[in-house]
């Protein structure tokens, strides 16, 4: 006897083996469902890339804040994302190396600094703020600049 299509199912003698264009139709539409799902998840998760490079920077979210420096040396920004805080220090005229710095310390935690020698920016410094209070400074050379409570 021919076993060619067919298969045994627990000891209850052979039974015709299921595999048409219905099945493979089912698992193809599977497969593509479970490929949207994940492309529509990370188009719908993921930040935009262009909101916040313009300057240099590389913080995403939106611009929550810009505070310029008195003096003019730069301006600090600030970034929110849907969980994220981000700051960066940028220096209005680039070129030589100068101290910059820029802190971000969310109420009730630690700052997170980013100090040194740089040319053009300080950062990106970012922390987990849902729902939380930030407080960001940030200095370029002999100038320094504070945004106090935000976000809250």
């Amino acid at each position: 006897m021919p076993t060619q299509g067919w298969k045994r199912v627990r000891g209850r003698g052979p039974k015709p083996h299921r595999e048409g264009p219905g099945r493979a139709r089912a698992l193809g539409l599977g497969a593509f469902a479970a490929a949207l799902w994940l492309v529509g998840g990370a188009l719908l998760t993921a930040p935009p890339a262009r909101a916040a490079t313009a300057g240099g920077d590389r913080c995403t979210g939106r611009l929550a804040k810009a505070v310029p420096f008195p003096a003019g040396e730069g301006e600090l920004r600030v970034y929110k994302s849907r969980a994220r805080v981000c700051a960066v220090t940028v220096a209005s005229r680039p070129g030589e190396r100068r101290r910059m710095a820029v802190s971000v310390q969310p109420r009730g935690g630690v700052p997170v600094a980013d100090a040194g020698r740089f040319t053009r920016y300080a950062g990106p410094v970012t922390v987990g703020a849902i729902s939380r209070c930030v407080y960001v400074r940030g200095n370029v050379a002999a100038g320094s600049a504070d945004s106090g409570w935000i976000l809250c």
